[in-house]
């Protein structure tokens, strides 16, 4: 599968490049960011982790307000920040233009309902057409962690928690914890897999941790900020709290006051997140 480069900077002594690829998963062109740490190459294989965004966010939101790139070099960690929804003028939208849903607004899911099974299928794409075409165009060691912010954390989370012995660790910002409860959550999964509620749960972490094998699990960390103003109606961390309790997992959940929802709050912990994915890595 070749890949069209559409930039390159090099930044903390290594390189941030952008590249567009065909996508067969989701049928269209899908764009991708690549962070490579400086002395990685072909003799030198790094451990990979991905990083999925939010709602209205691509792949440069992260790699241009995250401020990862220091940490990441120190830590020799790739870091690969996909697009978060498919693109392009066949691919339906939200009907009404709003930003909750259709493009920008993947959910990370395998969209069942017309017209968006066509092009989102996000959850594979994640999962496993990008994976592999990270590791047969880029010096990767076959390790990978996964991480995410929001609507991203809720892709990290459902990822992780579905392919336990894939990912080495699993980290998140302010997570959809629970969408089968909240607005953002039933709108999406409404739409991109229809009315039957019971196809949601194998995209809700708070339904996925209820049979989760506590000893197959990958290492969880989530980070939250009290000052966020989705924290009581869309994020539900209580629910995802109650829901590690039960499971008896290893999971460590930090609650940070005064921080919001925005890069600010991600900008500010996102050494410890990363140093997290290298601890789990090694």
């Amino acid at each position: 599968m070749s890949l069209e480069l559409l930039s390159n900077n090099k930044v903390h002594g290594g390189w941030h490049k952008r590249y567009s690829h065909s996508s067969s998963v989701n049928n269209c062109v899908m764009t991708f960011a690549i962070y490579l740490p400086p002395g990685v190459d072909e003799n030198s294989k790094a451990p990979v982790v991905y990083w999925l965004s939010g709602l209205t966010c691509t792949d440069e939101n992260f790699m241009q307000k995250a401020g990862a790139f220091k940490a990441a070099a120190e830590l020799g960690l790739i870091i690969v920040a996909p697009d978060t929804s498919p693109r392009g003028e066949e691919v339906a939208d939200d009907p009404t233009g709003s930003y909750d849903f259709g493009l920008g607004a993947g959910f990370y899911v395998n969209a069942t309902q017309a017209p968006y099974a066509q092009h989102y299928q996000m959850y594979d794409y994640v999962s496993k057409e990008l994976p592999a075409l990270i590791n047969e165009h880029f010096p990767t060691n076959g390790k990978q962690s996964i991480s995410g912010h929001s609507m991203g954390g809720h892709g990290a989370l459902v990822l992780g928690l579905r392919n336990p012995t894939t990912y080495a660790s699993i980290s998140a910002f302010a997570p959809i914890s629970n969408p089968i409860n909240c607005p953002w959550g039933q709108k999406a999964l409404c739409g991109y897999l229809g009315e039957d509620k019971t196809a949601w749960a194998q995209y809700d972490s708070c339904e996925l941790l209820k049979i989760v094998e506590q000893h197959a699990c990958p290492p969880i960390l989530v980070s939250q900020g009290l000052a966020d103003n989705f924290l009581e109606e869309q994020l539900l961390l209580p629910n995802l709290k109650q829901a590690i309790s039960t499971a008896g997992i290893t999971a460590t959940v930090d609650e940070h006051a005064g921080y919001d929802h925005s890069y600010f709050f991600i900008s500010s912990f996102i050494d410890q997140h990363l140093a997290f994915a290298a601890s789990a890595l090694k």
